[in-house]
């Protein structure tokens, strides 16, 4: 009896709870964290993802807005620090390509221009590319940029033309995690600018830390030979190794 009131009382004080219930969803996400059900088949595992989706969806709704808009940028950092692996090196690739902060920067915006436009096509349902596709053409990307940086001791002026065709994959690689994470039609537009601010401020946080490590030795006449090359060719083959576990 007093266990009842207890309960009673918590429901009373949090009728949140009793919107954001569904006990289909909860049953199925607790029998699997307490280690009742084994996923053993696809199906299964799209179930359960399906019903961790729904709940997103649901505690999100119930968010305010400033929440959610923050939830979305530390979503967006998360996805390239410590998540994004592939965009790090991409991101490195473009940084090891030259030390001149002009053609950087025009890199870099070409990049965050292009992967913008595509962010929000996919996000907002308008057009849609495969993960098999999208994910080992991400990997060539790597390659390309890294292998560009080993022949050419100075970028090209065709550099952020490629970059930015480039930069449209890499959107719709973000647009995948994004939609697979949930969007609130409520806020959808504020939410893809959370989540594009969130990548901006992560790559922003690479860039910050390859600029610290190399500034002292920047300016060294063996910087490219032993700073340069080595760390564009290790990206590569990373790259390399990705495109071809990807698609096999």
């Amino acid at each position: 009896m007093r266990l009842l009131k207890v309960f009673t009382f918590c429901i009373f004080l949090c009728p949140s709870f009793v919107v954001l219930a569904h006990p289909e969803d909860e049953l199925v996400i607790l029998d699997i964290e307490q280690g009742e059900i084994n996923i053993q088949d696809q199906q299964m595992r799209a179930e359960y993802e399906a019903a961790l989706k729904r709940l997103r969806m649901r505690l999100l709704a119930a968010m305010p807005w400033q929440e959610k808009f923050l939830l979305f940028i530390r979503a967006g950092i998360e996805h390239i620090v410590p998540k994004g692996l592939d965009h790090i090196l991409f991101v490195l690739g473009l940084f090891f390509s030259s030390l001149i902060l002009g053609s950087l920067l025009w890199q870099v915006t070409a990049f965050t221009f292009a992967h913008t436009i595509t962010l929000a096509i996919a996000a907002l349902g308008i057009a849609k590319v495969p993960g098999a596709i999208v994910e080992p053409l991400i990997a060539l990307s790597i390659v390309w940029i890294a292998v560009e940086n080993c022949v050419f001791k100075q970028t090209n002026k065709w550099r952020p033309f490629i970059v930015f065709g480039f930069g449209l994959l890499h959107g719709l690689g973000f647009a995948a995690v994004l939609t697979e994470y949930g969007l609130p039609k409520g806020n959808l537009v504020p939410s893809l600018l959370a989540f594009n601010i969130g990548v901006e401020l992560g790559q922003l946080m690479v860039l910050l830390t390859a600029a610290l490590l190399v500034w002292l030795i920047r300016n060294k006449s063996w910087y490219r030979q032993r700073v340069q090359i080595p760390a564009s060719l290790m990206i590569a083959l990373v790259g390399l190794f990705w495109f071809f576990e990807r698609v096999l």
